[in-house]
């Protein structure tokens, strides 16, 4: 019971000394594949400002994902309306096969730079789509996709 408490208390603490992260979450992939057509959807309120941001995707894949790497399309729709598009390629295994991210058991948690010193220019809510840009209708092996905005230090 002690260790139980030790542990939550340490992760607590890791959460809290988190001092750069202005966001960040995650939605689950359903189980039985990533379907083409499915969306990763994050809405996320800012202000405008000096401020300036790093934005990352995280990706959470199991250990049997066929792949060595994952192309995302993203949608950034701005508080006006105004839509952005972009297509991404990450690397998620080295060539040997060894997975990129960190590791517990068979689940591997990687994050990505989509975009450093962004600013925001527009008060409200900015919503950010993530589709899976692979050839496969769904796409096994995915667990998580996240969405991660902190801080930009140099």
């Amino acid at each position: 019971m002690r260790i139980l408490l030790v542990g939550i208390v340490g992760m607590l603490l890791l959460v809290a000394c988190d001092t750069n992260r202005v966001y960040e979450d995650y939605q689950a992939i359903d189980p039985e594949g990533w379907h083409k057509d499915s969306l990763a959807q994050f809405q996320v309120e800012m202000e405008p400002g000096s401020d300036a941001y790093n934005l990352y995707i995280n990706i959470r894949n199991q250990g049997d994902y066929p792949n060595s790497n994952i192309w995302l399309f993203l949608e950034v729709e701005q508080p006006d309306g105004k839509l952005l598009t972009d297509t991404v390629e990450y690397i998620l295994a080295e060539k040997s096969g060894k997975w990129r991210g960190s590791g517990i058991g068979d689940l591997f948690d990687s994050q990505f730079i989509y975009r450093k010193n962004v600013q925001f220019e527009q008060a409200g809510a900015y919503e950010f789509r993530i589709r899976q840009g692979m050839r496969a209708q769904k796409l096994k092996g995915i667990h998580d996709v996240g969405l991660r905005i902190e801080k930009y230090n140099e």
